[in-house]
């Protein structure tokens, strides 16, 4: 097989039956459990359809290679990552994609701290499965598939230590959750019943083919619940992801929220309980994180995008809390990964302890404007237009930490760098204002595709 990168920037992603077959996941699986040796992994997986498929494949390799395998099920990314910790595991595996499309399916691989691999763990299992050196171990040393139970119930019980209860229950808000037809429904809904909220659901029901919406939380995703939690007078909607690690937050007026402008929420109220802490986040994050960090006296570390590196880079910082413009919230003293329902709880004692409505505490913000864009690239063209791209721009304010961000004085910005998980150039823009921000997207969009004619 034609040595190539299996880890992108979260995880192995790729197309069910075409780029992923359970073959491939088998053998996969018996480069992880070598990469183990042996050892006491959980698996567990979200709804996809293939979610199942994929699961006993990877459980056929790992016990292949002699780990023993506690299959938990469905379950949300975070609340997998934190079984694996509280039960002292060697690590686990989880089937997921994430935000991507119903056809595409993926492998995650977590350490025995619940956090993600770091990057050169993953060379390690991919220099295992190109070179073909899986242990197999003799039939008398195989390893054995258990069932656990109860890990949702764990998770929620874990987030509800670190938030004041009582307070949250007190204020008796009604959320609006949208599950996205997957994980997300399985542990949250009743995490805030249980923190006194009503709840009224939406695309509920674990279907792996996604019909309410697909699994990733956009403001283009997200109207049905934007209109239901306006319609019904709730004080907050909360919308997740494929595998719940993410969340996108709706205000009482209706308006949805980019991740950085909750995230800016979470650092103020953490940095004015423990100042001087660092706060750590992708170079894809709005000027609006470094206002807040700055103001509240926190030191900001840049990082690549990905979770994995914002993951790791709190380790190795010691840092207690990070965050993404996606909406992936790392909250430390519960677990250094990105966790929805932590988010969630997080934001509502946010709400309670200042008495204020979400809309209100996004308006105290300094206000930028974030658009997305893309240019459809081919994954061995990416590196040859990024050179270009680079080598033609005039500004001399960039920070090439991962692609090319360009900063500008009127403190608009844009950030420009090739997709880990699928074969496109992504592009992240904000400034002052909508029409600016949509300017640079298009006006960065063009020469991109101008770079990808000189190749």
């Amino acid at each position: 097989m034609e040595r190539k990168k299996l880890f992108g920037t979260n995880g192995i992603r790729g197309l069910v039956n075409e780029e992923l077959t359970t073959e491939i996941v088998i053998s996969l699986g018996s480069a992880i459990g070598t990469f183990f040796k042996g050892g006491r992994l959980i698996v567990g997986h979200d709804a996809r359809t293939s979610g199942p498929m994929f699961s006993a494949a990877i459980i056929a390799g790992l016990t292949a290679a002699g780990c023993d395998v506690f299959f938990a099920g469905l379950a949300p990314t975070p609340s997998l990552q934190y079984a694996i910790k509280n039960h002292k595991m060697s690590g686990g595996v989880i089937i997921t994609a994430s935000h991507n499309p119903p056809e595409y399916n993926g492998i995650k691989v977590i350490w025995k701290d619940g956090i993600e691999i770091s990057h050169n763990q993953e060379k390690e299992i991919e220099d295992i499965y190109f070179s073909k050196n899986q242990i197999l171990v003799k039939w008398n040393k195989l390893g054995i598939k258990h069932k656990i139970n109860g890990i949702n119930r764990e998770y929620i019980e874990a987030i509800k230590n670190h938030v004041n209860q009582k307070l949250i229950i007190n204020k008796k808000f009604h959320v609006v959750v949208d599950a996205g037809n997957s994980v997300g429904g399985l542990t949250t809904p009743y995490l805030l019943q249980e923190l006194g909220c009503t709840v009224t659901t939406i695309n509920a029901n674990i279907d792996g083919r996604f019909p309410g919406r697909l699994p990733e939380p956009t403001p283009a995703t997200l109207r049905e619940m934007a209109s239901t939690v306006k319609a019904i007078n709730a004080d907050l909607g909360v919308a997740f992801d494929g595998d719940a690690d993410r969340s996108m937050f709706v205000d009482e007026k209706g308006q949805i929220h980019w991740g950085d402008k909750t995230f800016s929420l979470i650092i103020k109220h953490f940095l004015i309980k423990n100042p001087g802490q660092k706060i750590v986040t992708p170079v894809s994050s709005s000027t609006l994180i470094k206002d807040t960090v700055k103001k509240y006296k926190g030191e900001l570390i840049w990082t690549r995008v990905g979770s994995v590196t914002v993951s790791q880079t709190m380790k190795t910082e010691k840092a207690n809390l990070g965050g993404e413009e996606n909406g992936g919230v790392f909250y430390g003293p519960h677990q250094a990964v990105r966790d929805g329902a932590m988010t969630t709880a997080l934001i509502l004692e946010i709400m309670a302890i200042t008495n204020k409505k979400l809309s209100s505490l996004i308006k105290e913000q300094p206000q930028y404007f974030i658009e997305k864009g893309k240019v459809i690239c081919e994954e061995n063209e990416k590196e040859k237009i990024m050179r270009i791209f680079i080598k033609e721009l005039k500004t001399e304010n960039i920070t090439t930490i991962d692609g090319v961000k360009i900063w500008f004085e009127d403190k608009s910005a844009i950030l420009v760098r090739p997709s880990g998980t699928e074969p496109k150039i992504r592009l992240y823009a904000e400034a002052k204002n909508k029409e600016k921000a949509r300017h640079l997207i298009q006006k960065y969009s063009l020469k991109l595709k101008d770079a990808l004619t000189k190749i």
